[in-house]
């Protein structure tokens, strides 16, 4: 096999608090360069020489995946207005084909009559068509107009989250305007289908602005509606369920505001529900002439209020006591009828109706929660476009179960299933063991682990585990049900999910205890887990992998340099691992947005220090650290190629002289973004090769043979030396 690239090293300094750093990898934030493109190409021939042994496996673990999947199949349809509407794929085709059809020619859900589309269907946008003669491919927002003729989507054809708008006439597929580009992604129409609302993105890739453009006309006559010149804000544009307001969201990660505009007025000016306060958060939901608003004025697990559509002040906002304060609210749906609250409560999701009632005092009547026989799934609201009904969509899926769809009847208070993700070749939820276990932090805190096996899996230290982690921005790591892993899971792996502080899946105040001052508490809950796992008698403490993409890579980064004998094999995809050189540049993408999240390292000693202590490319020594598999994006705007690159080329050189270092592979995806590739066989075809390699790299190391008591020692050194790679 060939040795791996070498970078060069070109030390450049950085000085900030007195403290200086010698960046020997600098040189790579110069993406363009052809230093740099031909380093990362040498970068993935490597990769792919490494593991040219794997390809029959990959081959395999990709056929079982599409052994698996039912690729000719239709979404559960949905009814707005007059239409049915759904999503179908096509065997052999990379995307789906988004289509509808009329309720009156089907009275009932349309269904798939074999492979065949159902009577009568109008295509509103066949990705496979758009994508041609692309090698990415990403629709952000697509929004049918309010009279249904019109369809106006938004697409990414190069991974870098710049969107280009085009309009079309849903009847004949005539594209009516293609004059928008290099908007943010999200889209809204005016009422009478002649206006759209966008956003469009700084330098730094920040969406900054709402602008009203004129279908037809060209972009230069546009008109700013917002322009948000606090570099902590991003902004949004969307439609409430009716279409009748234009919502314009406005926030930072601490602080939010939203702007109302009558749709039926689209040239008139939004108006503010209530102005920014610093530190408080807010939702808006409108129904009829009334706004629900979710906030945190009050309590950090937010709570709901009432006040009228026309409110200008957070002094309208009459509250309504349908929570309790250890209940989390993420949000609230409203219908004519009734409300559906998201909520959180012990570490677990919730759905709790509320009838609409405008005899009663606070204009609501009895509420309940939609219940599930499940010890760890994960429920939320479906698609439901409609504000006249009587039922809700309802999708609910566990780490064993697939995802579920079902109707869910307010008044009989049940659930009538609509459709399970078909797995083909036969799954049975009950052959699988699933279940919510605690580890304990340094300081005591009570970590939750989802955890999932098969149920002949013994309890006697043999398994191989593999645990994933995020844990920032509050965002959860739920149990989710996937195809892919069942390839583990047949093969007797443990999956768990560690659900550190930093995300949300115990309230507001677990996201707060795992960011800014308190993010290492994230690191230490993740080793915790770890050592829960080895210690619990299921998972070979040798065959421990690891995986985190993001923030999640800068997690499983950190913890490689605090613990790294924890793990046998880590995966970080598009990993945040030069955290600090980031948030001290104000002109890269999400940096001052960031400061909310991490600290300000420019201006605060106190977060730079804090921040250098954890950054994984800061912190690499001569340590022998699990093998590892980085895979990055080039044109990934949210995470730069520049930081796995850096990361992996440091970590190269400083075990350069381990004895039994472990292989670092390091794979760039050419022409994807954040997300990684487009298409789903080619990201089939990823998957699979990852997962070839992690099964290669936490095979059984082999063991030394027996060798007389007076040579023994050099045996064991040299059989641990070799084995260190698994292969």
């Amino acid at each position: 096999m060939h040795e791996p690239p070498v970078a060069r090293r070109c030390p450049r300094g950085r000085e900030h608090h007195g403290d200086r750093f010698e960046d020997p990898y600098a040189w790579m934030a110069q993406r363009e360069t052809s230093e740099f493109l031909a380093h990362l190409e040498a970068e993935n021939a490597h990769a792919l020489d490494r593991t040219e042994h794997l390809r029959g496996l990959a081959d395999e673990l990709y056929e079982e995946l599409r052994s698996r999947v039912r690729e000719t199949d239709l979404s559960v349809p949905v009814r707005h207005d007059r239409w049915w509407y759904y999503s179908r794929t096509v065997e052999g085709e990379q995307y789906a084909v988004d289509a509808r059809v009329l309720v009156a020619e089907h009275p009932d859900r349309p269904v798939l009559d074999g492979d065949t589309p159902p009577d009568g269907e109008q295509v509103l946008l066949d990705a496979n068509a758009e994508a041609a003669g692309h090698d990415f491919f990403a629709v952000g927002a697509s929004e049918t107009s309010p009279a249904g003729d019109l369809l106006a989507y938004a697409v990414d054809v190069a991974g870098d989250e710049r969107y280009d708008v085009r309009v079309r006439r849903i009847g004949t597929g005539e594209v009516l305007d293609e004059a928008v580009t290099g908007t943010g992604g999200s889209l809204a129409w005016s009422l009478d289908g002649r206006h759209l609302f966008y956003t469009l993105v700084d330098e730094a890739w920040r969406p900054h602005q709402v602008w009203r453009h004129t279908v037809g006309t060209s972009q230069h006559e546009d008109t700013l509606v917002h322009d948000e010149p606090d570099e902590r804000f991003f902004v949004g544009v969307g439609a409430s369920r009716d279409d009748r307001q234009v919502i314009i969201a406005i926030g930072s990660k601490t602080t939010s505001e939203y702007r109302i505009l009558d749709a039926a007025d689209p040239l008139g000016a939004p108006r503010v529900v209530a102005p920014r306060r610093s530190g408080v958060e807010y939702d808006v939901e409108p129904v009829g002439d009334l706004l629900y608003i979710s906030h945190n004025a009050a309590r950090p697990n937010f709570e709901l209020a009432v006040a009228p559509l026309t409110s200008t002040s957070a002094d309208d906002w009459r509250p309504l006591e349908v929570t309790a304060p250890e209940e989390y609210l993420t949000g609230v749906d409203g219908f004519e009828d009734f409300l559906v609250l998201r909520l959180r409560r012990e570490g677990k999701t919730t759905l709790r109706v509320l009838a609409r009632d405008p005899a009663a005092p606070t204009g609501l009547g009895e509420a309940h929660d939609v219940a599930l026989d499940e010890p760890i799934a994960t429920i939320a609201l479906g698609l439901n476009p409609q504000t006249r009904t009587s039922t809700v969509q309802v999708v609910h899926e566990s780490l064993a179960t697939p995802s579920t769809v079902s109707d869910y009847d307010v008044a009989t208070r049940t659930l009538t299933l609509l459709k399970q993700q078909e797995v083909r070749g036969g799954h049975d939820p009950d052959d699988y063991v699933q279940r919510r276990e605690w580890a304990t932090a340094p300081d005591g805190t009570a970590i939750p682990i989802s955890i999932v096996h098969r149920r002949d899996v013994r309890a006697d230290g043999t398994a191989p585990g593999l645990l994933h982690g995020y844990g920032a921005y509050g965002i959860s790591s739920d149990p989710w049900f996937s195809v892919m892993r069942l390839s583990l899971l047949q093969r007797g792996w443990v999956f768990a999910i560690a659900h550190v502080r930093g995300g949300s899946e115990m309230g507001r105040g677990w996201y707060d205890a795992g960011k800014l001052a308190a993010k290492p508490s994230s690191f230490s809950d993740f080793i915790a887990c770890a050592d829960h796992l080895r210690d619990s008698g299921v998972v070979d403490p040798d065959r421990l992998a690891a995986e985190g993409g993001s923030a999640g890579g800068l997690l499983v980064g950190a913890v490689m340099n605090q613990a790294p004998d924890r793990f046998r094999f880590v995966s970080a995809a598009v990993p945040f691992v030069d955290p600090l050189t980031t948030i001290l540049d104000p002109s890269l993408p999400l940096t001052v947005i960031e400061w909310e999240e991490w600290g300000n390292p420019l201006a605060d000693p106190a977060a730079y220090r804090l921040l250098k202590s954890y950054s994984p490319y800061e912190n690499v020594t001569a340590a022998r650290y699990p093998a590892l598999l980085v895979t990055t994006s080039l044109h990934d705007t949210r995470v730069y190629a520049t930081e796995p690159a850096k990361w992996v080329a440091a970590l190269r050189h400083e075990t350069r002289d381990v004895p039994g270092a472990a292989p670092i592979l390091f794979r760039t995806e050419l022409a994807a973004g954040h997300g990684g590739q487009s298409g789903r066989y080619r990201q089939w075809r990823q998957w699979a090769w990852e997962t070839a390699v992690l099964l290669d790299l936490t095979a059984p190391r082999p063991r030394p043979a027996a060798v007389p008591a007076a040579v023994s020692a050099a045996v064991v050194v040299t059989g641990a030396a070799a084995g260190a790679g698994g292969t």
